[in-house]
C-alpha cells in the first residue's frame, strides 16, 4: 500500500483564541480509517496527560542526542523563516521539517499565524518523497473538484472556519511511525507605515525545540535606508542573538538560536521560541511629493511628506457605555481616554458623547481644548457606570449633527480637519438595529466632509460592520483585544490619527501615461503615515508623467520633483540575487484586490456588487491568491489526493468585509445567551406506546403557562407534567440551594376574571437571588431589575441589552426572553408572554426555563431543584384513558404508586404564540406523590427567601 494513502489530512483556516469554527469532516477512505485518532475539541488525544493538559517533545530528523521522552516523540528538525522585503512588499516562507519517531501513528500538526491583510499564495508539502502542491481555483470550482474526488473515495476531509483579524494556516496530518514530512507555506503583504516607522510582525511559534532554527529577513530599499531596529520582542531571554547587517539600500537581520538558547531554561525541554519576531525600519526621503518607482510596466507612488505643520481638528469622541462594557474594557477605556484628551492640542476643538440605550453629550457643541475643558471631560468620563443596551445608529448622528451645525455656524476653519472616533464592543441592540440602515444614516449625515475611526473592543464585536462604516467615511477601523493592554491599544491607534497634515489629497497623472490606479489610504494623511498609489505605465509616456504628476490638497499643493531613473533602478533591482523582480505588479494587486473589496462592501447596488465580485474573482485567479472568492486545492502529482482551504462566506451577511476578505464571526444579537435558550425545538408526534425520545432540544426543565411545569428526566429520557394551582399573590419557591446559595422564587398573578368556575394563576413576577455574590434579579411582565445592594439598574422589555455585574451576565431579547448566566455553571431563561391589552380574562406572565445541566449542589430543593437529583421512575400498565388519545399508566417514584396520564404540553422557547407540543406523563393533583410533601410546603413569604426544608 503507497505511502500516500496511509495519510489523513485536515486542512484549515480558524481564528486563534477564542474564535468559533464550523467543522465538517468528510468520509475518509476505508485503508486509513483505522489509522486516525479521534479528536476532542480538535486535539489528538496522543497529546494529552491525565490531568488533560498538553505536553511538547522534541527530536529531530534522524537525531535523538536532545530527545525528550513525552507520549508523542514528534520530532522538528528545523523551523525557517525566511521573509525578503522589496521596496515595502514582503515575501515571507515558513518551512518545517518534522518527523514521527514514536512506534506508533501519531497526528503532526503544522500550525502557522499569517499577519491580517496577507495574502497566502502557496503550500507544498512533502511526505516520504509524495509532494503535494496547491493551486487557487473560484470556490464552486474547487468544491466541486473536491466533492469528486471525494466520491472516489480519495479525498481525506475538509474543515472549513469563519476567522477573525488573525489568521490561522494549520494542516494537519496523521502518519505512520517514521514518516518524515516537510510543510512550506509562502504569502505576501504590503508593510505599511505607522507612526514614521514600517513595522514587519513575523509569528515563530514552533511548539518545540528544533535542530535548526532560523529567522532570516533581508530588506532592499531603492530609496535607501535611514535605519533597521529590531526590538527584544520575543523577551530578554534571545538578548543578543539577533545580528543586522545594514548598507545604504540594504539590510539583512538574522536570528539563529541554538537548541540549548531555545530552552526555557537549561534544564528545560519546551521552547522559550513563542512570540513575535518584529523588525522595524524607515526609508530616506528627499521630496515633499514623495517617492516614484517604476519597474516591469508598473509604477509605485510612495507618499509621506514630512516637515509639515498638523492641522487643528474638531473631534467628537463616541463612547459604548451599555451594560457589556462593564469591567476591565470600560476601566481601560476610561484610561486610554485620559490620556488621549491630554494630548490635544490648543488649537483643537472637541467634545464627548457616551451611549448605551440613550444617548447623552457631555457638551452639546464643540468646545476649544483648553486646560480647564480638558480637565473637566475627564472628570466627567471618570463618573461613567456602564449599563443598558447599545443604539449606536443614534449616537453616530448625534455627533454628525453636532459637527454639521458647527459647519453651519461657521465655527470651523476651513483648513481644519473633522473627526468621529466611535469605541464600541458589540452590536447595535437598541433603536435601529439594521446595519445596512445605520450604515446609510451615517453616510447621508456625514456627506463625505468628515472621517469616521472605529475602535471595537473584544473578541465578539462585529468588526466587519465597523471596518464598513469606517472605510465608507474616509477612515478606518481597528480591533482593540480586551485585556489588560487595551489602554495602551488605543492610545496607539488614537496616536496614528491624531496629527492630520494634509485633507482631500488628490494624486493626478496622465491619462496617456498610466491606467488602473489603485489607492492605499482614506483621504487624510496623518504624520507618520504613508499613502501609496500604484497602476500600470505606459513606458513611452515617461517623460510626460514625470512632468505632471502632482499631489494636490485642499491647504498645500506638493510637486513630484524627481522621478526614480528606471534605468537604475532595473539595474539596482537585478543585481540584488534576493530582491523580488515583480514586486510592483504584486503591489498594484495587492492595492486593487482590497480596494475592490471596500468598494464592494459599500456598492449601493447589487448589479455593482456582482460587478465588483467579478473583478476580486478574476485578480485573485491571475494573481494567485486566497480571497473569499478562491480556494485553495492541495493534491499530491497523480492528482487522486486531493484536500480543500477554503475561506467559507459569512452565514449572515453572504461574504466579505474589506481587507483579504476574512470573515469575522460577530455574535448576533442574543451575545451570552446559551445554545439551549435558543435551539430550534423540534415537535413530537403523539406516542401511546413508547417512552418521550431523548431529543436535546427539548431536554429542559420550565414552568409556563397556569403554570405547566415538565420535568425531564435524562437517564429515564421522559418528561414528567404537574400543575400547581394556588391562589394570586403566593410565592412558589422553585429553586433553593443552600450549597451553591441560589435561590429562584415565582410570585403568582392571577386572571381578570374566572372561568369555568376556575381563576387562572400565573406567573407574574420571578425573583433570582445570588446570594455569594449578594446580587438580585427582579424579573416582571414590565421591567427586569438589577440589585447590588444601595446600587441597581433596570432595563424594560422594550429594551434589548446586556448587564453585566460580578461575572452574572443578564441578557435581555426585546418583548421577548431574559437569559441570566452565572460563569459556566448556570444558565435561566425567562420567557415573556404578551396577550392583547384589552382581553377580558387573560393576563400577561412569564415562563421560566432551565438546563438540567446546571450545577446545583446536592442541598438543592424546590419544586425544580429537588430534581437534579434524578429520582428512579418506573412507568408501566399503560391502558386507555377517559378521554381518547390520552392512555393512563401507574407510575412507581419515590416509594408512591399513582395514575398518570400521557398528553402533550406546551414549550414556548421558538414558538411564543402557538408553542410546540411537548409529549409527557401528567401526574394529577398539583404533582402530589411525584413532588416531595406537598405544594403548599413550597409556599416562601418572600421573593428571595430561601426554602425552609420541613
Amino acid at each position: 500500500m503507497k505511502m500516500k494513502h496511509l495519510i489523513c489530512f485536515l486542512i484549515l483556516f480558524f481564528i486563534s483564541g477564542v474564535g468559533s469554527f464550523d467543522l465538517v469532516i468528510d468520509e475518509i477512505p476505508d485503508e486509513v480509517e483505522n489509522l486516525i485518532d479521534l479528536e476532542i475539541d480538535g486535539v489528538p488525544p496522543s497529546s494529552k496527560t491525565r490531568n488533560g493538559r498538553y505536553q511538547r517533545s522534541t527530536s529531530d530528523w534522524g537525531y535523538v542526542g536532545d530527545l525528550v521522552e513525552d507520549d508523542d516523540k514528534i520530532g522538528l528538525y528545523s523551523y525557517k523563516v525566511q521573509s525578503t522585503i522589496t521596496s515595502r512588499l514582503a515575501n515571507t516562507m515558513i518551512q518545517a521539517k518534522m518527523v514521527n519517531n514514536a512506534k506508533r501513528s501519531q497526528h503532526i500538526v503544522f500550525d502557522v499565524q499569517v499577519p491580517k491583510g496577507a495574502f497566502i499564495d502557496n503550500f507544498t508539502m512533502d511526505v516520504n518523497g509524495i509532494t503535494f502542491t496547491s493551486k487557487i481555483r473560484e470556490k464552486s470550482e474547487a468544491r466541486k473538484m473536491y466533492s469528486q474526488a471525494k466520491a472516489k473515495g480519495k479525498a481525506a476531509g475538509i474543515v472549513r472556519s469563519n476567522a477573525l483579524d488573525m489568521e490561522n494556516f494549520q494542516t494537519e496530518v496523521n502518519v505512520p511511525p517514521g514518516t518524515r514530512i516537510q510543510f512550506e507555506l509562502h504569502y505576501h503583504e504590503m508593510i505599511r507605515r505607522k507612526l514614521s516607522s514600517y513595522e514587519h510582525i513575523i509569528s515563530v511559534k514552533p511548539g518545540r525545540l528544533a535542530k535548526h532554527m532560523e529567522v532570516d529577513v533581508r530588506i532592499i530599499e531603492p530609496q535607501g535606508l535611514r535605519y533597521v531596529h529590531v526590538p527584544n520582542s520575543l523577551g530578554d531571554h534571545f538578548d543578543g542573538i539577533t545580528t543586522i547587517s545594514k548598507g545604504e539600500k540594504k539590510a539583512h537581520v538574522s536570528f539563529k538560536p541554538t537548541m540549548a538558547q531555545q530552552r526555557k531554561c537549561p534544564t528545560c525541554s519546551s521552547t522559550a521560541v513563542d512570540g513575535n519576531f518584529v523588525v522595524q525600519y524607515d526609508v530616506n526621503r528627499e521630496t515633499t511629493g514623495g517617492e516614484l518607482e517604476i519597474f516591469n510596466g508598473y509604477f509605485i507612488h510612495f507618499f509621506a511628506p514630512e516637515n509639515l505643520d498638523p492641522l487643528p481638528k474638531n473631534i467628537l469622541f463616541v463612547i459604548d457605555v451599555s451594560g457589556s462594557m462593564w469591567g476591565l474594557k470600560m476601566k481601560q477605556t476610561i484610561e486610554a481616554m485620559k490620556a488621549i484628551l491630554s494630548e490635544l492640542r490648543a488649537a483643537d476643538q472637541f467634545s464627548l458623547i457616551d451611549f448605551n440605550h440613550n444617548v447623552r453629550c457631555w457638551r452639546d457643541n464643540l468646545v476649544s481644548a483648553t486646560p480647564a475643558q480638558v480637565e473637566d471631560a475627564k472628570k466627567y468620563i471618570q463618573t461613567i457606570h456602564p449599563n443598558g443596551g447599545t443604539n449606536i445608529n443614534e449616537a453616530l448622528l448625534r455627533a454628525t449633527f453636532i459637527l454639521n451645525e458647527a459647519q453651519n455656524l461657521g465655527m470651523l476653519d476651513p483648513n481644519s480637519v473633522s473627526m468621529i472616533v466611535l469605541v464600541s464592543d458589540g452590536d447595535p441592540t437598541v433603536g435601529e438595529l439594521k446595519l445596512t440602515t445605520i450604515q446609510k444614516n451615517v453616510k447621508q449625515s456625514i456627506k463625505d466632509e468628515y472621517s469616521l475611526f472605529c475602535l471595537g473592543i473584544g473578541f465578539d464585536v462585529d468588526y466587519d460592520f465597523l471596518q464598513r462604516i469606517a472605510t465608507d467615511n474616509r477612515g478606518m477601523a481597528q480591533r482593540i483585544f480586551g485585556n489588560q493592554e487595551t489602554s495602551a491599544q488605543m492610545k496607539n491607534f488614537y496616536n496614528q490619527v491624531s496629527t492630520p497634515l494634509l485633507k482631500k489629497i488628490q494624486f493626478n497623472y496622465p491619462q496617456e501615461s498610466v491606467s488602473d490606479v489603485t489607492q492605499s489610504s482614506f483621504h487624510n494623511y496623518f504624520g507618520g503615515s504613508e499613502i501609496v498609489v500604484a497602476g500600470k505605465v505606459d513606458t513611452e509616456n515617461l517623460q510626460h508623467l514625470e512632468s505632471v504628476v502632482t499631489a494636490t490638497a485642499a491647504n498645500a499643493e506638493l510637486v513630484m520633483e524627481t522621478l526614480r531613473d528606471v534605468e537604475e533602478l532595473d539595474g539596482f533591482m537585478k543585481k540584488d540575487k534576493y530582491a523580488d523582480p515583480d514586486f510592483t505588479r504584486k503591489l498594484w494587486a495587492y492595492l486593487t484586490v482590497n480596494q475592490m473589496m471596500a468598494e464592494r462592501n459599500t456598492a449601493p447596488t447589487a448589479a455593482l456588487k456582482r460587478n465588483i465580485t467579478k473583478s476580486i474573482l478574476q485578480m485573485s485567479l491571475d494573481h494567485h491568491i486566497v480571497t473569499p472568492f478562491t480556494s485553495m486545492l492541495i493534491e499530491n502529482a497523480e492528482k487522486d489526493e486531493i484536500m480543500l482551504a477554503d475561506q467559507p462566506k459569512d452565514p449572515r451577511r453572504g461574504c466579505c468585509p474589506g481587507t483579504l476578505g476574512l470573515t469575522p464571526n460577530a455574535p448576533n444579537n442574543n451575545k451570552g445567551i446559551p445554545a439551549w435558550a435558543n435551539v430550534t425545538a423540534v415537535p413530537v408526534s403523539f406516542m401511546p406506546e413508547q417512552r418521550s425520545p431523548p431529543v436535546s432540544s427539548l431536554s429542559i426543565n420550565r414552568v409556563d403557562n397556569d403554570p405547566h411545569f415538565i420535568i425531564y428526566l435524562p437517564k429515564s429520557q421522559m418528561n414528567i407534567c404537574f400543575n400547581i394551582n394556588s391562589d394570586p399573590g403566593k410565592i412558589l419557591n422553585l429553586v433553593s440551594d443552600p450549597g451553591t446559595g441560589v435561590v429562584v422564587n415565582g410570585q403568582l398573578v392571577g386572571a381578570k376574571k374566572t372561568e369555568n368556575k376556575k381563576l387562572n394563576t400565573y406567573f407574574g413576577k420571578i425573583g433570582f437571588y445570588f446570594k455569594n455574590k449578594g446580587l438580585k434579579v427582579e424579573i416582571t411582565t414590565e421591567t427586569i431589575t438589577l440589585k447590588d445592594g444601595s446600587y441597581g439598574i433596570t432595563l424594560t422589555w422594550s429594551d434589548t441589552g446586556h448587564i453585566i455585574r460580578k461575572q452574572l451576565l443578564i441578557s435581555v431579547k426585546k418583548e421577548s426572553n431574559v437569559t441570566i448566566t452565572v460563569g459556566e455553571e448556570m444558565s435561566f431563561m425567562v420567557l415573556l408572554h404578551r396577550v392583547w391589552k384589552n382581553h377580558p380574562v387573560n393576563v400577561d406572565f412569564l415562563g421560566i426555563y432551565i438546563p438540567p445541566e446546571n450545577q446545583f449542589s446536592p442541598e438543592a430543593h424546590g419544586l425544580i431543584g429537588q430534581f437534579a437529583s434524578e429520582p428512579e421512575v418506573y412507568i408501566h400498565h399503560q391502558r386507555p384513558g377517559q378521554a381518547p388519545g390520552k392512555p393512563q399508566a401507574t407510575m412507581e417514584v419515590k416509594g408512591n404508586k399513582l395514575t398518570v396520564t400521557r398528553g402533550l404540553q406546551k414549550d414556548y422557547r421558538t414558538e411564543r404564540v402557538l408553542g410546540t407540543d411537548v409529549q409527557c406523563w401528567f401526574v394529577h393533583n398539583s404533582g402530589k406523590g411525584f413532588i416531595d410533601g406537598h405544594y403548599k410546603d413550597y409556599l416562601v413569604p418572600h421573593l428571595y427567601s430561601f426554602l425552609k426544608k420541613p
